[in-house]
């Protein structure tokens, strides 16, 4: 009993207890309910993705890389061209250096009245156009024989132009004015009026054409060119001629292409010698496919041609295999092409011809194997041989008259073999060092074997040999020199027999030195050894002479 009273009174008092504390908490309305949560979470945005522009470095390679090169090897067609050599004729040049800038007069004169004058303009608005304008005069006057006199004047104007379509489009225009006199004539036995033996060539000439620069989509290439000529003389003789060339070549792959192309060649010709006037006309259309890559180089077509009414097929063969590089290359060929015949070409390779009678175009049948190449960066060689015909050769012979009338023969009459063969040999050789040295030699022998209308090849050099050194000496001082060698023709002399010229060696050298930053000096030498020969009978050529003058620049 004593446990169960101490107990609730206990109870009681406890209860009474929480009572309180309630009715206290209710008695405090004003004050706030908190709630504090602890919590290591940080609420943040989702970073983007972003571009990096920091460029990843290239893997190294330690291979060494192979570059192929294709240097082209400076070669001279076999085909055999007679000389243009005038007797009266002088070779200036200035070292044959290549100018910094091209706005320049170049002033000389020399010991044979020999006043000579050159000057260049060149005008260039942008990278993609210019403009060039070159003029020349020289003339000479020899005391013996009596009126050895000649001049060449002319000017010429040369422009192009990149279009936006990547296209070429050049043009040219020039005209020149060449004088000779024909001296070449017994003058104890004849008299002739200066003005009878003056022979004047005026020729003015137009060209112009343009080319892709690059390949269209279709790997097309393109360039036609058109080209006119107006040629007379001062004894009534005309010639008009027209040349339209249409090539076309197509990329079928990396190495193999097409080509095709149209070539009209067109000649009106009249003069005293001729009853009417003469049209001579040569069309070709050549066809060939080209295979190309780094060991081969195989051109192969045909030539559909027709001189006048008369179709020939040519062959255009032509094949090049590298044996050792560029160092040694294997040629082999068989080339027939025409030389057209027309009086602006004749008189270019003879000036003291008589007007011709008739124009016969020269087919040139070429069959070749040789080799070329390059070393050491700076030589290059270049070896051929093979045969070679030419059907209706213009032959040059003295104009003595018909038979019981004695002529001066100061005149050259054109006879055409109407089928030469040859066997010829043909080698060049050099070094070049950029524009501070070449040393080049060039030789070409013709043996004839055999002719079929004429007893011999009148006029043609047999042999021939040249060698031309070009040399910067120092910074401000450059030096020339040209050597020429050649075997002298067969002519035709007055009783009808047959006669051979001299063996020739001419010698020349030239210097140029700056004086000034715009001044140089020049001077020239020619004929060294005052060698008495003659290029065409009867002509005798210059024996030493010299001449030097002053050159300005003016470029900016």
């Amino acid at each position: 009993m004593q446990n169960n009273i101490s107990v609730k009174p206990l109870f009681f008092s406890a209860l009474g207890f929480l009572c309180s504390l309630a009715t206290v908490k209710a008695q405090d309305p004003l004050k706030k309910q908190t709630i504090e949560i602890t919590s290591s979470f940080k609420p943040e945005i989702k970073e983007s993705a972003k571009i990096n522009f920091v460029a990843a470095p290239p893997v190294p390679d330690s291979a060494k890389p192979k570059f192929n090169y294709t240097i082209p090897i400076t070669s001279l067609s076999l085909v055999y061209q007679p000389l243009a050599i005038s007797p009266l004729a002088l070779s200036i040049d200035s070292a044959s250096r290549k100018w910094d800038a091209s706005n320049f007069v170049k002033l000389g004169y020399g010991n044979l009245q020999t006043p000579f004058a050159q000057a260049g303009l060149s005008f260039n608005n942008s990278d993609n156009a210019n403009l060039s304008i070159l003029a020349h005069y020289i003339s000479s006057k020899g005391k013996v024989p009596q009126y050895q006199e000649y001049t060449d004047a002319g000017v010429s104007a040369y422009g192009s132009t990149i279009t936006t379509g990547k296209q070429e489009l050049y043009g040219k225009l020039s005209l020149d004015n060449d004088k000779y006199y024909l001296y070449g004539y017994d003058h104890a036995a004849y008299q002739f009026d200066k003005g009878d033996l003056l022979q004047r060539f005026l020729t003015l000439d137009a060209n112009i054409g343009f080319r892709n620069t690059e390949p269209t989509a279709f790997g097309l290439k393109y360039h036609p060119d058109v080209q006119l000529s107006f040629f007379n003389n001062n004894h009534n003789g005309k010639e008009f001629n027209a040349v339209a060339d249409l090539p076309l070549e197509k990329a079928i792959s990396d190495a193999l292409s097409i080509k095709l192309g149209v070539n009209a060649n067109y000649t009106q010709y009249a003069s005293n010698n001729t009853a009417r006037t003469i049209n001579n006309t040569v069309v070709t259309v050549p066809f060939a496919l080209q295979f190309k890559n780094e060991t081969v180089n195989i051109h192969g077509g045909v030539v559909p041609s027709w001189d006048n009414s008369t179709f020939k097929l040519l062959p255009d063969l032509l094949a090049d295999f590298k044996v050792g590089g560029e160092g040694l290359i294997v040629q082999l060929g068989w080339l027939m092409h025409y030389d057209k015949g027309s009086y602006k070409r004749f008189a270019s390779i003879n000036p003291y011809l008589a007007q011709p009678a008739q124009l016969l175009n020269t087919r040139v049948n070429e069959t070749f194997g040789g080799i070329k190449g390059t070393f050491f960066e700076h030589f290059f060689y270049n070896a051929k041989v093979g045969l070679v015909q030419f059907y209706n050769m213009p032959l040059f012979v003295n104009d003595y008259g018909v038979p019981g009338l004695s002529l001066a023969g100061n005149r050259f009459s054109i006879r055409n073999e109407e089928k030469l063969n040859a066997f010829q040999m043909h080698g060049e050789v050099g070094v070049v060092q950029a524009e501070d040295f070449s040393l080049t030699g060039r030789f070409n022998w013709l043996l004839f074997n055999k002719q079929k209308t004429e007893p011999q090849p009148w006029g043609i050099t047999p042999r021939e040999f040249s060698a031309a050194l070009r040399w910067k000496v120092l910074k401000d001082l450059w030096f020339k020199s040209d050597l020429f060698f050649f075997e002298g023709a067969k002519y035709l002399k007055r009783d009808g027999g047959v006669a051979t010229g001299r063996h020739p060696v001419d010698l020349s050298a030239g210097l140029e030195f700056k004086i000034t930053k715009q001044f140089n000096l020049w001077a020239q030498a020619n004929n060294v050894f005052n060698n008495k020969y003659q290029r065409w009978n009867q002509y005798n050529v210059y024996g030493f002479n010299i001449l030097g003058g002053i050159i300005y620049n003016f470029s900016k």
